[in-house]
């Protein structure tokens, strides 16, 4: 899917809302677990409740190695059922360099090898280019780098100054010189707040994954106050707050009911901001 596609996507259903299928099989509901792959069933619930609301899903591949070989293959068949004209991400911040970042880069990319294709990928740039570049080139695909995270601890690298400025602003600076925004997409956490105008000074026409909404306490006000550019350029991610909305056997029903929460106001954002 090309940035256009996205683009289109997001006016067609008025929503920039990025689903995180982060399902750990102690949280799910226990009427689940009479199914064979109770994790791949409740994947496909929460699919289905809410597919026509949101325009990308991103499983973080821990929740699914964790589980060995089972998680793997449903890691393959909860991509296999999310729809076609859906974005995906392949939430697993590798990096490493030369034949393993190429390896890495198979196994999310290429179907022949690995059974898999998602649309993107993130990494972490820390190793540089050279960790990076096998990715780009799959040229169809999108790299998803890591510049400024919401995590506590994002302090301790991120924001070191540099001659050039902060960290994070040099691996967008120098980042950006390895492909263009129809390639390349950045990580920066909701609860970054205002640093969004910074962020947006440094990559104007890039799209930017947002992880921090929802349970995290990020404000999705805040991100589009400063983050939304002519093509919206935002991928606002909320995993626990609509996946765990309910515990019951009405998982799927309120889990529906929180993402639509999020798209109207969403839809309310593009709609002020002219962009439907």
């Amino acid at each position: 899917m090309n940035k256009k596609q996205l683009f289109e996507q997001i006016k067609s259903k008025k929503s920039f809302l990025c689903v995180g299928l982060d399902p750990v099989l102690e949280n799910i509901p226990k009427h689940l677990l009479k199914y064979e792959n109770p994790v791949l069933e409740f994947n496909k619930q929460i699919i289905d409740a809410t597919k026509d609301l949101c325009v990308a899903y991103k499983p973080n591949t821990a929740f699914y190695e964790s589980m060995g070989l089972k998680g793997w293959e449903t890691l393959i068949k909860t991509w296999q059922y999310i729809p076609k004209d859906i974005f995906t991400i392949a939430d697993a911040k590798r990096g490493d360099i030369g034949n393993t970042s190429a390896m890495y880069a198979d196994a999310f990319f290429n179907e022949a090898k690995s059974d898999m294709s998602f649309d993107s990928i993130t990494v972490a740039p820390y190793m540089g280019k050279d960790s990076v570049g096998p990715f780009l080139e799959y040229k169809d695909k999108w790299v998803i780098l890591l510049a400024l995270t919401s995590n506590a601890g994002h302090s301790d690298f991120q924001l070191h100054e540099t001659p050039d400025g902060k960290l994070y602003e040099e691996v967008i600076r120098i980042s950006s010189q390895w492909a263009g925004s129809e390639q390349l997409m950045y990580v920066v956490g909701a609860t970054r707040g205002s640093e969004f105008e910074n962020i947006r000074r440094l990559a104007p026409d890039n799209f930017l994954l947002v992880p921090g909404i929802g349970a995290q306490g990020g404000s999705l006000a805040d991100v589009c106050n400063y983050g939304l550019n002519k093509e919206c350029g935002l991928l606002v991610n909320s995993a626990r707050a609509i996946i765990y909305a309910s515990k019951g056997e009405d998982f799927a029903e309120k889990a529906r009911e929180e993402a639509l929460r999020v798209q109207k106001e969403m839809e309310q954002i593009l709609l002020s901001a002219n962009l439907i």
